[in-house]
């Protein structure tokens, strides 16, 4: 059923609301978002530089996978932030129907990479903590490559998907878009088109495709755990905890937004809270991740340090 298709007017674009018309706030936020955005880019450019430095890191699969999550968090907050970042300084919010769906196809397809690399490092925590004397032979560079190849094109499959089924979308009066960026639920509640179609896709393949890998996660850390448990002392169960810690903190700040966001009709889309919480696994957890895994990582302060040497060497 077509949504007034009376109000249908010759589209050429949107308008992107963001947070707020206060040009007082949209000051404030410039800055903010700015500095969170430079850390992102500083805190994965330097684990990618870090891990192709080093040939033991980049064909150890659990470095392996975490150079293509950082690709993937600096696609996603690079499809997001510039455009917003542009917004708040120009104060014209406008963005084309192309471009719209360019910025769709870009978002759910590095959410989808996310989503599945996590799944992966996961699996490669399992092999190392249950299976330890089959690691390197389960987990070969061959079959990590190809692991991290699937996720890429699952991802770009799942992304262009959605992308297709809105391309002939007609669109009513209103072109305003009640976010910060294009996503999926605002455009669908502005559509004067039968978006029952992609509503029933959204339930169904984008819950089954949220929901597997993270399904797969907590199957590996269940086995993680009556494994881990089963150790004789307490220090080798810290150690083996402690390969996972980082982990698992990723996994909470990424998915505990995205479940709480798609995993429901886009007509209960609305508010402050969903710009919040967008906010958290676009800006934020990008952003965070980095830090996460290097902190508390004695192999990625080596590999600092010797690149720090190099540079010493080199100038001396």
């Amino acid at each position: 059923m077509e949504k007034n298709p009376e109000n249908q007017t010759n589209f050429i674009g949107f308008i992107l609301l963001g947070f707020s018309s206060s040009p007082e706030f949209q000051g404030f936020l410039f800055p903010v978002f700015l500095c969170m955005y430079l850390l992102c880019l500083l805190g994965n450019l330097m684990i990618l530089l870090l891990i192709f430095s080093s040939a033991s890191l980049l064909h150890a699969p659990m470095y392996f996978f975490l150079c293509h999550l950082s690709l993937a968090d600096l696609g996603l907050s690079s499809t997001i932030v510039p455009q917003m970042l542009q917004n708040l300084l120009s104060r014209t919010n406008s963005i084309s129907f192309s471009g719209c769906l360019t910025q769709v196809y870009f978002f759910v397809s590095f959410c989808a990479a996310d989503n599945f690399l996590l799944a992966s490092m996961a699996y490669d925590r399992y092999v190392a903590i249950c299976r330890p004397l089959h690691y390197a032979t389960t987990m070969s560079y061959r079959f990590c490559i190809q692991l991290a190849a699937v996720s890429w094109l699952l991802a770009c499959a799942h992304s262009l998907l959605y992308v297709l089924s809105m391309c002939n979308f007609k669109f009513c009066a209103s072109r305003e878009i009640p976010h910060f960026f294009c996503d999926l639920h605002p455009l669908l509640k502005l559509s004067c088109s039968d978006t029952s179609s992609v509503e029933m896709l959204l339930v169904s393949e984008g819950t089954a495709m949220l929901l597997g890998p993270l399904l797969l996660i907590i199957l590996s850390y269940l086995f993680i755990v009556f494994k881990v448990l089963k150790l004789p002392s307490g220090l080798s169960k810290y150690k083996a905890f402690s390969t996972c810690i980082s982990h698992l903190t990723t996994v909470a700040l990424f998915y505990g937004t995205l479940l709480g966001i798609y995993i429901r009709p886009s007509s209960t889309y609305a508010g402050l809270k969903f710009k919040i919480a967008s906010i958290l696994y676009t800006v934020v957890t990008p952003m965070l991740n980095p830090f996460i895994y290097s902190l508390r990582n004695s192999t990625m302060h080596e590999a600092m340090k010797r690149i720090l040497s190099k540079k010493h060497e080199f100038s001396s």
